[in-house]
């Protein structure tokens, strides 16, 4: 049976969906029904217990679960199906959501291309602004046709708009990896490909699963709610679609050959390749069951590291794993050292409810933090200027008030920082006055907004919040939002020139919707004399472990540890936030 987790984890997928396709079908995200469906996926996700077992009025007690809500979601757990669900996925198909990924584009949007041009996909869209007809409809006119073919064209400069964003693909993979372990005579679970690596978009999700009888593994991963089709389906191997468009290819090998599958469906490509080279170099064959004699004797399969030993290697950590020279730095024992999560004694972007978009309250933070071991933790709530989550300076007076009494009863154990995340304006303006900034503990700069500025522009904002003495880092450098919004263009070179002459660190933002600065800044970034600081950037309590997300991201982009701070001891850590 699968963990008592999966059934939430459903409701959860359904709301969440629920308020998508409602946000397109009323048009307006503050729709009373959009706002219930976003209410209630908050009151569910903190509920503690397994909703499955609760009856409807039980359910009408969760905070923000209303009587209407708590039916679909019996309905759900009832009949596996949600009919008014199903009903909008006809009517709304999955192309049409796809334009609501492109900035610019909302649901009121939606429906008149729809209406008016027909328009039911990205490509429809893109054949429209070529052929220059959105400038001849009421309300759009020629400035928002060509807005739309700038932020198309920039969508086309993301990639392969049909690879699945990281901030999805690991949810979904951690949750079935969990639901399969958990299925009798199966030993071990674990996701692989692309996604093992830590890439920032997947094409599918591999999944190579221990146990001696595959047929159980294959029974459930045909049955799993999310499935829409099933692909092709073996004795040992299943493929099926998703909803949302995601392969799922679920392997199951004995637990003898569970090393190499792993390795082999690991990749990348090319480091299998050399991986292959180096066993024949030996008189060895290596696949995805064994590295063996040709006679068929198996030399290594049950792990990695016995693979790679047996290979002349030390093991290589999945995200090194990308042939850029790895292999060879292994051999002469010069792989770069990744960050240790229990090092991590310092987190300096956290936000609480005090935030718009927060979710925990101060004290459920600060509690978390510690329980996580750090040493320092900085309270950065969003400045003012943000739209509809800034917070005005008497809030934040008061939380200082707060912040206070916290630490009193925490002594020495912990630092709690009262910081901000202000906002960089287009020209590099920053909220409140210097007085009442200076005042603050820690202070982030970030952009929120204006996305769409040339790359003069955008260096010059940036550079000019590094050269105010307040700020000691810059959040999410480029702000982009994987699979949604391309990072904003910016001179590199010159903003890490500004943060080597000011001393301002750059964030790597461990959301996984952000994974910002990009691996590009940091590649260019190593070896500079620029601080660069790991964050969660947590919006709630449980959110705080996105840190190590942070340093998976690090050590794909080979940052060295001294120019981590957070590997730094915690009175280091305390002087580099108040110089």
């Amino acid at each position: 049976m699968p963990p008592v987790s999966a059934s939430k984890r459903d409701a959860l997928d359904m709301l969440s969906e629920l308020k998508e396709l409602t946000l397109l079908d009323e048009g307006d995200p503050q729709a009373f029904r959009v706002r219930a469906y976003e209410t209630a996926l908050h009151g569910l996700d903190a509920y503690a217990g397994d909703p499955s077992k609760l009856t409807l009025n039980e359910l009408q007690k969760i905070a923000g679960i209303g009587k209407s809500t708590a039916g679909k979601l019996r309905e759900l757990w009832d009949n596996g199906k949600v009919e008014k669900l199903e009903a909008l996925r006809a009517k709304h198909p999955r192309s049409v959501l796809e334009l609501m990924r492109i900035p610019g584009v909302g649901p009121k949007m939606v429906h008149r291309l729809r209406t008016d041009l027909g328009v039911t996909c990205v490509e429809d869209l893109q054949r429209a602004v070529n052929e220059q007809k959105l400038r001849h409809m009421k309300g759009f006119g020629q400035k928002t046709e060509e807005k739309l073919a700038h932020a198309l064209a920039r969508r086309a400069a993301m990639g392969d708009p049909t690879r699945t964003p990281i901030s999805v693909a690991l949810p979904l993979a951690k949750r079935i990896v969990a639901e399969i372990a958990a299925l009798p005579g199966v030993t071990h679970a674990a996701y692989c490909g692309s996604l093992r690596r830590f890439s920032e978009t997947v094409g599918d999700l591999d999944i190579v699963v221990a146990a001696p009888n595959a047929a159980p593994v294959m029974d459930y991963v045909v049955g799993m709610t999310m499935v829409e089709s099933v692909i092709g389906r073996g004795e040992t191997k299943t493929s099926v679609l998703t909803r949302k468009g995601i392969q799922i290819d679920v392997r199951v090998v004995s637990e003898e050959q569970l090393g190499a599958a792993l390795c082999y469906f690991t990749g990348n490509k090319g480091h299998n390749i050399k991986m292959r080279q180096r066993a024949i170099d030996r008189g060895w064959l290596l696949n995805e069951y064994a590295l063996a004699e040709p006679n068929g004797k198996v030399v290594a399969q049950r792990t990695e590291e016995e693979i790679y030993a047996a290979l002349g290697l030390p093991w290589i950590h999945p995200v090194l794993r990308e042939d850029q020279g790895e292999i060879d730095l292994a051999e002469k024992g010069q792989l770069p050292k990744l960050v240790d999560p229990r090092s991590i004694l310092g987190d300096f972007h956290v936000h609480t409810s005090l935030s718009g978009d927060g979710r925990s309250n101060l004290p459920d933070v600060v509690a978390a933090a510690k329980a996580r071991g750090l040493k320092v933790v900085a309270i950065t709530e969003h400045a003012e200027n943000l739209s509809l989550n800034g917070v005005q300076r008497d809030d934040l007076l008061g939380q200082r008030r707060e912040i206070l009494e916290l630490q009193r009863a925490l002594g020495d154990s912990m630092r709690i920082l009262h910081g901000i995340e202000l906002n960089i304006g287009p020209n590099g303006e920053l909220d409140y006055d210097a007085h009442f900034r200076n005042a603050f503990d820690f202070c982030l700069a970030s952009i929120h907004d204006r996305f769409d500025l040339d790359v003069a522009a955008q260096t010059n904002r940036v550079v000019v919040a590094m050269e105010d003495p307040s700020v000691k880092m810059i959040g999410h450098l480029q702000a982009r939002m994987i699979g949604a919004r391309p990072p904003i263009e910016l001179d590199v070179g010159a903003v890490l020139a500004a943060a080597e002459r000011t001393g301002t660190a750059i964030e790597v933002n461990g959301g996984l919707p952000r994974l910002d600065a990009t691996l590009d800044v940091l590649r260019a970034g190593r070896g500079k004399n620029v601080k660069f600081v790991l964050t969660s950037d947590a919006h709630k309590a449980d959110e705080l472990d996105r840190i190590e997300y942070a340093a998976l991201h690090a050590a794909k982009a080979w940052l060295p540890l001294d120019q981590i701070v957070n590997t730094l001891p915690p009175s280091e850590l305390l002087a580099w936030a108040s110089r």
